[in-house]
């Protein structure tokens, strides 16, 4: 069974910093591009950053450049998104993605998701 599952969310403050994490089941997600996204309540999903599987290439989005990376741990089959310099307006249910075609934060773009996992950043 194909699933990415997410974990590592919750409360922090203004300037903290979290590390989410992707793990996958039934697939080997370095064969795969990766985005993650993030939904904020009555917003669109928004895609923040992606990995290309080829290359290791990663693009931002403006509001994450400079404070998001992505990592990957092969042998544990995860992906991880540090977040540092936190800031209210990323509070978002975060959702990470993989996929095998185009590298791309169209989040239309992308077959397998995870369920999300809850960032509030709050003083």
């Amino acid at each position: 069974q194909v699933q990415l599952v997410e974990s590592g969310g919750g409360l922090v403050q203004p300037g903290d910093s979290l590390r989410l994490s992707c793990a996958a089941s039934g697939f080997t997600l370095d064969y795969y591009n990766i985005g993650w996204f993030r939904q904020a309540p009555g917003k669109e999903r928004e895609g923040i950053l992606c990995l290309s599987s080829s290359d290791g290439r990663m693009s931002y989005a403006d509001s994450v450049k400079g404070r998001f990376t992505i990592s990957r741990d092969n042998p544990k089959n995860t992906v991880y998104l540090q977040m540092n310099s936190l800031k209210p307006e990323d509070t978002a249910v975060y959702y990470c993605a993989a996929d095998t075609g185009i590298v791309t934060m169209n989040p239309f773009e992308y077959d397998y998701w995870g369920q999300g996992t809850q960032v509030t950043v709050s003083s």
